[in-house]
């Protein structure tokens, strides 16, 4: 059978106990839907409902209340159920019920009071039900007659009341002769004109806006902070003997400015080398003494790694023009620092001044190929395969590799152009024993002037590429 269940557990107790509002909520339409299973214990047992009849006594919102019997489901385990009648689910609101048991051997038992809700279906808005009363007994009757009684003689006494209310209801004329007099009573009324003069005063909304909009308006005020810069701002006295002041110095200082420049007027350098087959070192020397900014593009005949210059120089004892010692300060394009210097008219020759970034290299990663993966070591050492140029252009190659193709032109792996050796190299390194035990294994290795990484033979005969490690130095050819 289909049903909405609302689900009760008692324990039968001589204990005080409040009734229970349980959270079961039925509608109006839940019609023979709307039944509540009961399971009843005593000392943490099943309670037997064996010769029981039980009760279920419902007291709905609107006064209705009805006693009918509750279906035995299982009398060992003490199961019952009742199902709500159409007559009895229609009357929504918050009900009151009690559970009462009554043994055929004249005792009898209240389990519980409890509590659920019924809802009122939109379909039913419109339909409100009668009280309705059912009795079991004479002494409940007896009871109901008496309250109904008692209604009556309340609805009398009210009607009775409304009556003489009625001897003071205002008559016709009586009525017509007060609003004849309020209406001709000029004190609470007024004219026209008077409604249109005051129609036109400004109300409080209005004014109070009016002083708003004035009070902000920052083209008519102004603010502390405005009025305390134009204040402070110079007076036309007091810029005129700034401008005198500022006069006298300029013409003071020309009297005695410095008659050698570092830069031109411009900002542009004193000597500026564009032409590649030129000598920026001999334009500084033949500039003779003093100090300045220069300016060289790449490829000039005497600038290290055919680099774009910046730099300064400061030159000293001139002999016919031209200076016999000094020195130079450039930075390239890359911002690598340079430096020169001249003694007796000789220059020593660049120098890089090697920095703290220079000590930072930058490890690539290359990826293996013709079968060669990374080392993955049994005992969790690292050998990552990788390789880095430090400042002074030396390149070195760490980690190892596993399981490729071994040849003399068979490439493991290639380098980027910018670690590409002067020359072709040759290394020999270690290699796996597994195979051989108690015998050191070794490699040979190639690499090309193109950056090509090969490894061309190995003495492990048994397994020649099962481990494969790198630890080489070479120096870059750029």
């Amino acid at each position: 059978m289909l049903a909405k269940d609302g689900a009760l557990s008692f324990d039968v107790n001589a204990q005080t106990k409040r009734p229970i509002n349980a959270a079961i909520q039925f509608s109006t339409q839940d019609i023979n839907t709307a039944r509540l299973s009961f399971k009843l214990t005593k000392d943490g047992v099943p309670l037997p409902l064996s010769a029981v009849v039980g009760k279920l006594v419902l007291s709905m919102a609107d006064g209705s209340r009805f006693i009918r019997p509750v279906t035995l489901v299982n009398k060992p385990e003490g199961l019952a159920e009742y199902i709500l009648a159409a007559d009895e689910i229609r009357h929504y609101g918050a009900v009151k019920a009690e559970l009462v048991l009554y043994y055929t051997n004249g005792q009898a038992l209240s389990i519980h009071k409890f509590g659920f809700n019924i809802e009122q279906s939109l379909i039913d808005q419109d339909i409100v039900p009668v009280a309705e009363y059912y009795i079991d007994d004479f002494e409940t009757l007896r009871g109901q007659i008496n309250d109904l009684y008692d209604d009556v003689v309340a609805t009398v006494a009210e009607i009775e009341a409304k009556f003489e209310d009625l001897d003071n209801v205002e008559t016709k004329a009586g009525a017509q002769e007060k609003v004849d007099a309020h209406a001709g009573n000029t004190d609470v009324h007024v004219t026209t004109e008077e409604k249109a003069e005051w129609d036109a005063k400004e109300s409080t909304a209005g004014a109070q806006a009016k002083v708003t909009a004035h009070a902000n308006d920052t083209v008519k005020h102004v603010t502390n902070e405005e009025r305390s810069a134009w204040n402070s701002k110079e007076t036309t006295s007091g810029a005129q003997l700034k401008s005198d002041e500022a006069l006298r110095q300029a013409k003071e200082y020309v009297s005695n400015y410095q008659k050698r420049r570092i830069t031109e007027d411009t900002g542009l350098p004193l000597i500026s080398l564009k032409d590649t087959s030129g000598s920026i070192l001999e334009s500084i020397t033949n500039n003779g003494l003093g100090q300045g900014t220069f300016y060289a593009i790449a490829s000039s005949r005497d600038l290290p790694n055919t680099r774009s210059f910046r730099g300064m120089y400061h030159m000293t004892d001139a002999s016919n023009g031209k200076a016999t010692y000094g020195w130079v300060y450039a930075t390239d394009y890359a911002n690598n620092i340079y430096t020169n210097y001249l003694n007796n008219n000789v220059w020593s020759g660049w120098r890089r001044v090697i920095t703290d970034a220079d000590a930072n290299v930058t490890w690539k990663y290359p990826t293996p190929g013709n079968g060669w993966v990374q080392y993955a070591s049994t005992d969790g050492s690292t050998h990552t395969l990788r390789y880095t140029k430090d400042a002074g252009g030396v390149v070195e190659i760490l980690g190892s590799i596993s399981g490729g193709a071994i040849g003399a032109n068979v490439t493991a792996f290639t380098l980027l152009p910018e670690y590409f050796p002067a020359q072709s190299m040759h290394f020999i390194g270690v290699a796996s024993s597994v195979g051989t035990p108690g015998v050191p294994q070794y490699h040979r290795t190639y690499i090309s002037t193109d950056g090509r990484v090969c490894v061309q033979s190995c003495s492990n005969t048994a397994n020649p590429n099962e481990f494969i490690t790198f630890g080489f130095r070479f120096r870059a050819k750029v």
